[in-house]
């Protein structure tokens, strides 16, 4: 969900201290009861995992504290459906919470119902899902989330837990920026690749045509495509084995010469 580089950049503003002592109230207040968390029912934790995990770590008030922003069952506005949490904001669902206890293996399974729940509260941007064991964080849609393993965070993942979730920066919109951030410096990125793309084929072209004047322009402009393609399908093959390791086909390289 976030452009490596601009996270880096983001996460150079972090309170180290603050984020520490985050870390270890986090370690004692839940990593402590693990194997209790894992035998628990939803009900049974539902309320425990808020206060753990959102007030103790995060910072929220969970109601009904006075002036809470953090609250359980959170009703839809247009049926009687509710969520299990939600964060608040001057009164208004800013995220919804949807909590599943440890035997829901799937969060997949989890996404339709939180995105129901988000769909009934026009200011919610955040969809928080958890079963206690896995969390994740969506921004508005569900095609990109980020997750955590909430039984074995290192220190390091920690730092962007915190920093996305913790009450002053979900306050701030701070993750919603971050998305933004990374959409326009992907975009960056799409576009320096296709001036170096763009430029390649036309030096590639200019020099084909140098070398084959008995040729009409036509057809070594397609061939010149045809090359660029193979040039570009075996790059992406080598990306793929280098990334996910031994390849299943041999090739991906279009077999057929011209």
């Amino acid at each position: 969900m976030f452009q490596n580089s601009v996270l880096k950049e983001h996460l150079k503003s972090i309170d180290k201290n603050q984020t520490q002592k985050a870390y270890t109230i986090y370690k004692d207040s839940f990593l402590s009861k693990v194997e209790n968390i894992k035998n628990s029912k939803e009900e049974q934790y539902q309320y425990g995992f808020l206060e753990d995990i959102f007030v103790k770590v995060l910072g929220y008030t969970l109601n009904p504290a006075e002036n809470f922003d953090l609250t359980t069952e959170l009703k839809n506005q247009t049926d009687s459906k509710k969520a299990d949490g939600a964060i608040l904001k001057e009164g208004n669902a800013i995220a919804v919470i949807e909590l599943k206890s440890t035997k829901t293996k799937s969060m997949d399974s989890i996404v339709n119902q939180a995105f129901n729940y988000k769909n009934n509260h026009p200011t919610c941007r955040y969809i928080i899902t958890s079963n206690f064991h896995k969390l994740r964080l969506y921004i508005d849609h569900s095609d990109a989330y980020e997750e955590f393993d909430l039984f074995s965070m290192t220190s390091e993942r920690f730092e962007l837990f915190y920093y996305l979730l913790n009450k002053t920066n979900i306050f701030s919109n701070i993750p919603l920026k971050l998305k933004e951030d990374s959409k326009l410096k992907e975009q960056d990125i799409s576009n320096e690749l296709y001036k170096k793309y763009a430029g390649l084929r036309s030096r590639l072209f200019e020099n084909i045509v140098k070398n084959n004047p008995h040729i009409d322009k036509l057809t070594l402009l397609n061939k010149t495509q045809k090359l660029l393609d193979r040039m570009v399908c075996k790059r992406s093959y080598r990306f793929s084995c280098s990334k996910y390791g031994k390849c299943r086909y041999k090739s991906l390289i279009y077999k057929k010469r011209a």
